[in-house]
């Protein structure tokens, strides 16, 4: 973007042109466009309209002008594609072609009626019969040299970065189609698409610390929700089997390359099912949506191959970290034992951390970036697992399976609890957590505990983080390039 001085200058002659162009009776924002066909249609039936010589408008900004005495081609681009116009002093008279030369912009977007013609260095272009501006650019567009591969520029006017840089839109064009694949599974496998609150007068669901915020009206303290479980699963309790949500949810944490405090993710709940039946749905979705947006299931991120042929390999918490932390978790059964030994590895322990979140911390530092093929991490500790049911035989473990690629995590799934005397005892625990100190521990929620008092069938559920999909997919490797709007901090105002 060139430096603000010279952004102001040219406002400056732009309103001026503005000026005039209203003083000659010429609306700037007209109200109304009459389109006939998009760039795309025109490129695709070149032949035909042009044979038949058949009047057509196209609509679109400004993004290359240059004048030859009596003639200037300008390129215009909508959201489908570019094509050439050609503006002929000859054909449109002084007064129109003046309008051309001296009031026109680049960024201006322009409504232009007449025929298609090859040029002689055979380029599709619109002879121009008519034309009308629709919207008036009072800013310049971003220069490509300068300032569009500023990272700071691109996420915080993220417009610009979509005029100036074509692969960007092409990412999200690829986020809405993943997203659009996963309805699409889940809608053909049988789960209902449901709703549930945002605002929550109990941050549940997920170790992780809220967002707050006050409700006038009710004079109460609300949260944003951390993740939809505890909601999807009162359904799960009501009746409905098989129910999905594509969830925008909130946890005040960090920042980094992997996490971004607004994310959308997927839930999905199914009665009668394990964690064993999700580990092979997922085998099947993944690959599904991979295909469906015109990917090979071998995809290249981070100079890597990732190959997501299932069905996928799967790997214990504790044989995870004994094979790269060298450490039997089981030979640390206590907090403090564990914080010793995690220290020894180079960790820094904070004295909140209880013992779950010491194993965690080992996980994340030693196990996980060496995951980059699709593998399920499975049997969890139960400290890092507040509402996953334990697995038989194994009372310091829970059924529960994280996928994990490309060194993050895919997607986090359980056999859910429905013992509501086990899950009281598990938010005890959560609480003495909350006690000393760990902002993400799990509130005890009793009127989800009563709800699954009246009867919860044996259920799984998984969450999947889209934006860390669409960043595997594409492979991108900050969060940010696949967030429209990521959350920045305010520019200090001078």
């Amino acid at each position: 973007m060139p430096q603000d001085v010279d952004i102001n200058d040219e406002r400056s002659v732009r309103l001026e042109r503005l000026k005039k162009i209203r003083k000659q009776g010429f609306d700037p924002y007209p109200p109304r466009v009459k389109r006939t066909h998009t760039c795309e249609q025109a490129n695709a039936f070149f032949t035909k309209l042009a044979d038949q010589k058949k009047q057509i408008t196209l609509t679109g900004r400004i993004k290359s002008i240059r004048a030859h005495g009596g003639s200037t081609f300008v390129h215009i681009e909508d959201g489908t594609g570019k094509l050439q116009i050609y503006f002929k002093k000859d054909e449109l008279g002084d007064r129109k072609y003046e309008f051309v030369k001296e009031l026109l912009d680049l960024g201006d977007f322009i409504e232009v009626t007449g025929t298609l013609f090859l040029t002689k260095k055979e380029e599709k272009t619109l002879q121009t019969e008519n034309f009308e501006l629709l919207s008036k650019a009072l800013l310049p567009l971003p220069e490509k040299w300068h300032g569009l591969s500023d990272v700071e520029i691109r996420f915080r006017k993220r417009y610009l970065d979509l005029i100036a840089n074509p692969e960007v839109k092409n990412i999200f064009k690829m986020r809405s189609a993943i997203v659009k694949a996963i309805r699409d599974f889940m809608e053909e496998k049988g789960f209902m698409d449901v709703e549930t609150p945002i605002l929550q007068p109990l941050a549940g669901g997920a170790t992780a610390k809220p967002f707050t915020t006050h409700h006038n009206a009710l004079d109460i303290e609300l949260y944003l929700r951390v993740a939809p479980e505890l909601y999807l699963k009162r359904l799960i309790i009501g009746g409905f089997e098989k129910v999905y949500e594509i969830a925008r949810c909130f946890r005040n944490e960090g920042i980094d390359a992997t996490h971004n405090p607004e994310f959308t993710q997927v839930e999905f709940y199914e009665a009668y099912a394990d964690y064993h039946d999700h580990m092979k749905l997922m085998e099947e979705m993944l690959p599904y949506v991979i295909d469906q947006v015109g990917k090979g299931l071998v995809i290249q991120h981070d100079g890597q191959k990732i190959d997501f042929t299932p069905p996928y390999p799967k790997i214990t918490f504790k044989d995870a970290l004994e094979k790269y932390a060298q450490i039997n978790i089981d030979d640390y059964l206590d907090r403090d034992s564990l914080a010793k030994v995690a220290t020894e590895k180079g960790l820094t322990i904070d004295k909140t951390f209880g013992r779950g979140k010491i194993l965690d911390e080992l996980y994340k530092d030693f196990a996980r970036p060496k995951m980059i093929n699709p593998i399920f991490l499975i049997d969890h500790p139960i400290e890092l697992s507040p509402l996953t049911k334990k697995k038989p035989g194994s009372p310091n473990y829970v059924e529960r399976f994280q996928l994990i690629a490309g060194g993050f995590e895919l997607c986090n799934a359980f056999t859910e609890l429905n013992d509501p005397t086990d899950q009281t005892e598990r938010f005890k625990e959560q609480k003495k957590l909350e006690e000393a100190g760990d902002e993400e521990a799990q509130p005890a929620d009793q009127d989800f505990v009563e709800a699954l008092e009246q009867g919860m069938p044996p259920t799984a559920g998984v969450g999947m983080g889209i934006d860390r999909l669409v960043a595997l997919l594409t492979d991108t490797h900050n969060i940010k390039e696949v967030i429209l709007f990521p959350t920045l901090r305010p520019k200090n105002k001078e």
